[in-house]
């Protein structure tokens, strides 16, 4: 885990993209003009440019007009209000992922679409719980990529975690049960299982997935305990459909955003949280370990918008 300071200079330099084009707009809008229905049109506009949706664009702005500012208002003055408002929308969904001691596994099911950074968020995962001491099984259930399976390899040898894996091809759902069978017999704190993400088979891919969730609930009718879908930033307005399909098939608990760092999207999440409220336990700014953090609303806003610590 990074100290806060450290974390917040990752965050701001992952999310610099996104403020910039955030920051832009703000300069341009209220260097010096009066705040009447156009600016705050522009505004809206720059909002709906940052992927931040219609809907909360709006929402924004009308709140903003709600304060009945009078005269100019200075750029650093409207970062200072955006980011009220933003934050306000994201505190409710920032939720951290709670382990249940009580529960002999944990179960996580990881769901997404290749190329979220699934199989890497179930790494960085298992290396925060080890940290804590807590006993790790994974399942490699993605059996369509054998880049997956080894790639989770490595991870257990990096994190003592241990990894069940069939051959290239094996059914995923074989792999859950018996993964999850073990896990049991060992009492491990928690399991995560990876799955496969190819949509472009969508009917397949969602086929396996309900299977595999099926498979599970017939040893334990609570199992799994968490539904976690990655989300790959740089996709914009497609990670809402996405949210949708997999809340779908595999009752989607809660988010995982990554690829921030690599995005002028950074508004999406803001998107996200208006649109279905689901916990948004983690975000990701690059690919070191250190840079997939529990997801706190007040520095992402503040990232976001641009806003320094020493500008209040």
């Amino acid at each position: 885990m990074l100290t806060p300071r450290s974390w917040w200079q990752r965050l701001k330099q992952g999310l610099s993209k996104s403020s910039s084009r955030l920051t832009d707009g703000i300069q341009r809008i209220f260097g010096g003009r009066r705040i009447d229905a156009a600016t705050l049109d522009d505004l809206e506009d720059v909002l709906i440019e940052a992927d931040m949706g219609v809907e909360t664009a709006a929402a924004i702005t009308a709140a903003l007009k709600r304060e009945r500012l009078e005269g100019e208002v200075t750029p650093l003055a409207a970062k200072r209000l955006l980011v009220r408002e933003i934050a306000a929308r994201l505190e409710p969904v920032a939720r951290p992922l709670l382990i249940d001691p009580a529960l002999k596994p944990h179960v996580v099911l990881m769901v997404g679409v290749n190329g979220t950074g699934k199989t890497t968020t179930i790494g960085k995962l298992a290396a925060q719980l080890r940290s804590q001491k807590r006993h790790v099984v994974i399942a490699a259930g993605d059996t369509f990529r054998a880049a997956a399976v080894e790639q989770l390899k490595v991870w257990g040898q990096r994190t003592g975690a241990e990894v069940i894996a069939l051959s290239q091809g094996g059914d995923p759902a074989a792999l859950a049960h018996e993964a999850y069978t073990k896990a049991r017999a060992q009492a491990a704190d928690v399991l995560l299982i990876d799955t496969a993400g190819r949509l472009q088979n969508k009917s397949g891919l969602m086929a396996e997935l309900e299977k595999i969730v099926r498979v599970l609930k017939k040893l334990d009718p609570l199992v799994p305990h968490s539904v976690l879908l990655t989300l790959d930033a740089t996709t914009g307005q497609n990670a809402l459909s996405q949210v949708e399909l997999f809340t779908k098939v595999a009752g989607v608990t809660g988010l995982v955003m990554t690829k921030l760092d690599g995005t002028a999207r950074g508004g999406i999440l803001v998107a996200l949280a208006a649109r279905f409220a689901l916990p948004v336990h983690f975000i990701g700014v690059g690919e070191q370990i250190e840079d997939l953090e529990p997801f706190e609303a007040q520095a992402f806003a503040r990232a976001l918008v641009g806003l320094d610590e020493a500008e209040g």
